[in-house]
């Protein structure tokens, strides 16, 4: 028989939706949940006017409950990324994108991405991250330490949106510097603010934040207690809630 060259059609049940939609992981459900919603957007995997699966359906997929897939296609579609519609053939629909390739945020997200190694980036400060909440809990605080630490995360608790990057930073600083290497707080800082020039180009997500501090105060609890194991899966979980955030929006 002779053989042809042309591409095989796709079986008929074929579900272009697979290679990306997948149970998250429990530490970051929200931002993982966000992340592969966004990769469906953004990939055109479902068309612009076109339906979402139901909401039962993408819950299961996604290993989350519908209360919180609720939050997340809020999110998007504040974003003017999805809009829902009521009644008998209602849903969440893919809003139909503007002629230009990208939106402002994302034209000027991958403007400042172009110049960096965006894996590297955020590889290295999770290895910075963990490390320093791991140094912290194991080797304990002292003094007037754990009252600073203590005061960073209330004023991340306390601040306004419009300040809580800052805040969130000096928390973050604060605790590499109580680390106790000079070292690793210069390399945190010069990393933390290519992380900051990124998140500035990404609108600030009410429910992201709220899982955000969640993670700040079981941090700093565990560093307290002097768990250092549970100091450095609680600041890699962190990490990859921003990770997620920056790749969904980059895809």
């Amino acid at each position: 028989m002779a053989k042809t060259n042309e591409p095989m059609d796709p079986p008929p049940d074929a579900d272009p939706l697979t290679p990306v939609l997948r149970p998250v992981r429990a530490g970051n459900g929200f931002e993982e949940a966000l992340e592969q919603i966004l990769q469906v957007v953004r990939l055109g995997l479902v068309a612009g006017g076109e339906r979402l699966p139901a909401e039962r359906e993408l819950a299961e997929r996604l290993g989350i409950s519908r209360v919180a897939l609720r939050d997340v296609l809020k999110v998007l579609q504040d974003q003017g990324l999805l809009e829902s519609r009521r009644g008998r053939y209602g849903g969440t629909f893919v809003r139909q994108r503007p002629d230009a390739p990208v939106s402002g945020v994302e034209e000027e997200l991958r403007r400042r991405v172009s110049g960096v190694d965006i894996e590297d980036v955020l590889r290295f400060r999770e290895v910075l991250e963990a490390g320093a909440a791991g140094l912290c809990a194991a080797h304990g605080l002292t003094g007037e330490q754990p009252r600073r630490l203590r005061s960073a995360l209330a004023a991340t608790r306390d601040a306004p949106l419009a300040e809580y990057r800052r805040l969130d930073t000096m928390l973050h600083l604060t605790l590499a510097e109580l680390s106790g290497s000079a070292t690793l707080t210069a390399q945190y800082a010069a990393v933390r603010a290519t992380v900051n020039d990124l998140l500035d180009c990404i609108p600030l997500l009410v429910r992201n934040l709220e899982h955000s501090q969640r993670q700040h105060t079981a941090l700093v609890e565990a560093v307290l207690d002097g768990d250092a194991d549970a100091a450095r899966e609680i600041a890699r979980e962190h990490c990859g809630g921003t990770a997620a955030l920056l790749r969904g929006f980059l895809t």
